[in-house]
């Protein structure tokens, strides 16, 4: 994808914007067997069906005073008692290591709960008493197009994910990082060495949600790590809503420079890289992305396997993507797609095939 030779979000927007909630699609046979085999799905200490039912919650608010989408979800306390035990033995398991003493060296100090989005989360906070560090992990409904998301991600870039699903509920760690938005408010204004660093990994970005097809990557939809060295800092995006993989029918969509809500990031690479520094940033994270693929072909090729037979988006959706991936690649390898889990994988190969030759 040439990164300038398409409009950006300085000459216009895409004319599709998403829906606020897409439909839910169940986890199927051929997927929970996927995720049984790379100890994904293991039987959970609670699920999602023990925190539904809350006798009230209330509205929070942010640190500036607004309102925020989530709520605190207050328990009776026999049942809080049962439903703590129950969180601190799943942040156990998410987080892969064995404690014996986690129960008296860990507190559940909130559960909130959000009505806002695709997998009506909730947000559990946990405290450790012995140093007082904070850590937040979520529970939610399975959503299959969210879990393939999640495993695209662990494995097809360099940030492992930790998450459980098992029956119809979902757990994952909480991503580390800033919101895309809150960054450049807290954080602006950047000298030239900081703006060409988020410029270079913004397109580094872009590039690997589109070969994935992972859409609607606005900027609250992503966070960014920084991280000082003695020269300069260093920047990372990554994506944490994963909601919109191969969902949506329209090219555009998975195309994060198209975001008005991305201006800012679309500037600083206008301001500071020029085409053929555009074009070797993306050659580089195709290259990378290749690298991972052979390593784990046996593990992707299972998990596209199951993909391709899953129902993950609409007829009308899957026919219209793609028509507008033929015509972006100038080919017809795309028509023969009956699914979005095979038009994943015709894009995985319409974008690494010259990195697979270079490695042969």
């Amino acid at each position: 994808m040439q990164f300038t030779d398409i409009i950006d979000a300085n000459n216009g927007q895409p004319p599709f914007r998403p829906i606020m909630q897409k439909e839910s699609f169940p986890i199927s046979e051929g997927l929970s067997e996927y995720l049984k085999k790379n100890k994904r799905d293991i039987e959970l200490p609670i699920l999602y069906n023990d925190l539904i039912n809350y006798s009230y919650a209330n509205a929070l608010k942010d640190k500036t005073g607004k309102w925020t989408y989530w709520e605190n979800a207050v328990y009776p306390p026999d049942q809080l008692q049962l439903i703590n035990a129950g969180l601190i033995k799943t942040y156990q398991l998410i987080k892969n290591f064995d404690a014996p003493n986690l129960a008296t060296e860990c507190k559940i100090e909130r559960i909130d709960f959000c009505e806002f989005g695709n997998s009506t989360p909730f947000r559990v906070k946990i405290v450790n008493l012995a140093n007082g560090e904070i850590d937040f992990f979520y529970i939610k409904l399975a959503d299959a197009s969210r879990v393939y998301g999640l495993e695209l991600e662990h494995l097809l870039t360099s940030n492992a994910i930790n998450f459980l699903c098992h029956k119809n509920t979902l757990v994952e760690e909480h991503i580390e990082g800033m919101a895309g938005d809150d960054f450049l408010q807290k954080n602006k204004p950047f000298n030239e060495v900081e703006e060409k660093m988020i410029a270079k990994e913004f397109i580094r970005f872009c590039e690997s949600c589109f070969v994935r097809l992972l859409g609607d990557m606005r900027c609250y939809n992503f966070v960014i790590n920084s991280i000082s060295n003695n020269s300069s800092p260093q920047y990372f995006i990554r994506a944490i809503d994963f909601d919109q993989q191969c969902y949506e029918g329209r090219l555009s969509f998975y195309l994060p420079q198209l975001y008005k809500e991305n201006e800012w990031y679309v500037e600083m690479v206008m301001k500071h890289l020029g085409k053929d520094e555009i074009a070797q940033i993306q050659k580089i994270e195709l290259e990378e992305m290749a690298n991972r693929i052979k390593n784990i072909s046996t593990r992707l090729t299972e998990l596209l396997g199951s993909m391709g037979k899953d129902e993950l988006s609409e007829n009308h959706k899957i026919r219209l993507l793609k028509g507008e991936l033929n015509d972006h690649f100038k080919t017809l390898n795309f028509a023969s797609c009956s699914t979005m889990g095979a038009i994943v994988k015709e894009q995985l190969r319409q974008g690494l095939q010259m990195e697979f030759d270079s490695l042969d």
